[in-house]
């Protein structure tokens, strides 16, 4: 992981909310310093966990250059700039460029969107033409678009596209991916450990709100190959990260964060309240690491 430009932890943060639903930038700005005293390598702002598709166009710029403004060179910089039309995704990316992002995340185009592979890198190419270093984004379950190791070949033909981030949660495709030999960075977080093992590039992680001491812990292990110590770690994530990964991920992701001292307030609309089932199933998968992110 060490030569690759967003190599480590790049924690997809939240975008913290106040009880009338507004961005809480001053939360945000907490939040931010104390995810870099814990040691995150890098932040992906107005990421999914950020919930990028329910901020107006205006909310995701100023989280991007309030985030941006704040990390000032300590970490790396992502910003997603996702949108449906091409003209959209191209004026996101050099907003981005112009805030001070070292690069982007981009999903391809979705909603119904074109799936073949020239239509996908031509899609890229356009967003290229801004200069600025591209993460692709491979959710085929969520965009009906899946990215290949032969489209990642083609992709990474074009000087800015620099990776793909995989959330297929398939970990068989991700090896394969990995065997590419090109940038495939982890963004599932049950397959975390065996990821790293498997040589991944980096991870792009929104579990890492919850525990960002003892997900930092577990990415630093794996740099130094303490795979022992990695499985040790992961013994204590395990429960959580696979829970997230069942569903309603990003208000699992909000609520969580509370309880361990990392709190960004309610998911907004329309995402409700977890039900006191999912809560009491929430807290068991905890286990310590509220009072062990608290040491």
């Amino acid at each position: 992981m060490s030569t690759f430009a967003f190599s480590g932890l790049n924690l997809a943060i939240t975008t913290p909310f106040n009880a009338s639903g507004q961005v809480d930038f001053g939360r945000f700005d907490d939040l931010i310093e104390r995810y870099l005293a814990a040691g995150v390598d890098g932040f992906v702002f107005s990421s999914g966990t950020g919930m990028h598709v329910y901020l107006t166009p205006e909310e995701s710029r100023s989280v991007i250059e309030r985030g941006a403004r704040v990390v000032a060179g300590r970490a790396k910089v992502i910003a997603q700039t996702s949108a449906l039309l091409t003209a959209d995704v191209v004026a996101r990316t050099q907003f981005a460029k112009d805030a001070g992002a070292d690069g982007v995340m981009v999903l391809p185009p979705f909603f119904e969107g074109p799936s073949d592979d020239e239509s996908i890198f031509n899609f890229y190419a356009e967003v290229a033409k801004v200069g600025l270093a591209i993460i692709g984004y491979n959710v085929p379950q969520a965009v009906g678009v899946r990215i290949t190791p032969g489209l990642l070949r083609k992709l990474c033909d074009l000087p800015e596209f620099r990776a793909v981030k995989d959330s297929s949660g398939d970990l068989i495709s991700q090896v394969r991916l990995i065997g590419t030999g090109l940038g495939v960075i982890n963004g599932a977080d049950p397959l975390v450990p065996f990821s790293l093992f498997a040589g991944c590039s980096g991870l792009i992680w929104g579990g890492a709100n919850i525990a960002p001491r003892t997900c930092v812990a577990i990415t630093k292990a794996a740099r130094e190959k303490r795979w022992d110590d990695v499985q040790s770690i992961w013994r204590q994530l395990e429960p959580l990260m696979s829970l997230l990964w069942e569903g309603d991920y990003v208000q699992h992701v909000y609520a969580a964060a509370e309880s361990t001292g990392y709190g960004c307030g309610a998911a907004r609309k329309p995402f409700g309240s977890l039900s006191s089932d999912r809560i009491a199933a929430l807290r068991q998968a905890l286990g310590g690491l509220a009072e062990q992110e608290a040491l």
